[in-house]
This record gives C-alpha cells, sequence and structure tokens, in this order.
C-alpha cells in the first residue's frame, strides 16, 4: 500500500506492509520509507518474530520485491504467490480500501509525517478490531481451508 503527499514534481512516498490471518482477524502492519527486498525481508522477519510458534503461509502478489532473489524468508514461514493480474482474489485490497476510505477521505496532508501519523492510527485501529479485519479478509475460499487436517 502506497500513501503520498506533496504537488508534483515534488512527491513523497510512506508504504505500509500489512499481513492478516483472514481466519481469525489477526493483522500485523509495518510503515516503511520504501518498497524493496530489503524493506520486505524486514517486514518478514518481523511478522515471523511475531509469531514464533507458528507456521506461516505467506500469500503475496506479484511485486517484484516479494519475488526478489534476496528475500529473506523465515524458516517459519513460506510464500504463496497470487496469480498475476488478480487483485480481487487478494485479501488486502479490502484492508487498503478500508483505510483509504476511512482514514484518508479528502485529506491534504502538509508532511509525509502527518501521513504516517494517519496511516499508523487507521493501521493501528484495525489491527484492534480483528472481526472487521476477518470480515472483510475473511473470503469463502480462504476460510474454507482447514489448516490443521491431517
Amino acid at each position: 500500500m502506497t500513501w503520498q503527499t506533496g504537488s508534483l514534481p515534488d512527491r513523497e512516498h510512506t508504504y505500509a506492509c500489512v499481513a492478516v490471518s483472514p481466519h481469525d482477524g489477526t493483522m500485523d502492519s509495518l510503515i516503511l520509507p520504501q518498497v524493496s527486498e530489503q524493506a520486505m525481508s524486514i517486514f518478514l522477519r518481523e511478522a515471523s518474530y511475531r509469531h514464533p510458534d507458528e507456521f506461516i503461509l505467506m500469500v503475496m502478489d506479484g511485486a517484484g520485491w516479494h519475488k526478489a532473489k534476496a528475500l529473506s524468508v523465515p524458516e517459519n514461514m513460506a510464500p504463496i504467490f497470487l496469480p498475476p493480474y488478480t487483485p480481487q482474489l487478494n485479501p488486502l485490497e479490502r484492508i487498503s480500501e478500508s483505510i483509504r476510505e476511512n482514514g484518508f477521505r479528502n485529506e491534504v496532508f502538509n508532511s509525509i509525517e502527518a501521513v504516517e501519523n494517519q496511516l499508523m492510527e487507521s493501521l493501528e485501529a484495525l489491527e484492534k478490531d480483528p472481526a472487521s479485519v476477518a470480515s472483510m479478509t475473511g473470503f469463502p475460499w480462504i476460510v474454507s481451508i482447514n489448516f490443521n487436517a491431517k
């Protein structure tokens, strides 16, 4: 997810990496200054750290930094990639839409810090509301998967 402030050509950007568990609405996020395999590696390491006793299937789209050869994937995590050009399958599209609609509606920001503060508030509100996150991201094809089946 990308947010920006400023007018052309003086744009500044900030990025939010977000992971959700559609089954229970657990959400983890991290605001980073760039998108790269290094930044994504930091986020994956943080998600792994927050859930050390879980094995994480990290579903990602085809962004270059998701598939970079230098991407460092923790041992308790496995990436799964969505087919190309299928944003309708990506649960995070609904999270991004919610943040844009509820946190950034008709707002003009004077600084990137103001954007990041608003973004942080929006992410924190969602992280504290797992029921809403689960309802937005719990697509039937996802929640029907039984990860505990033997």
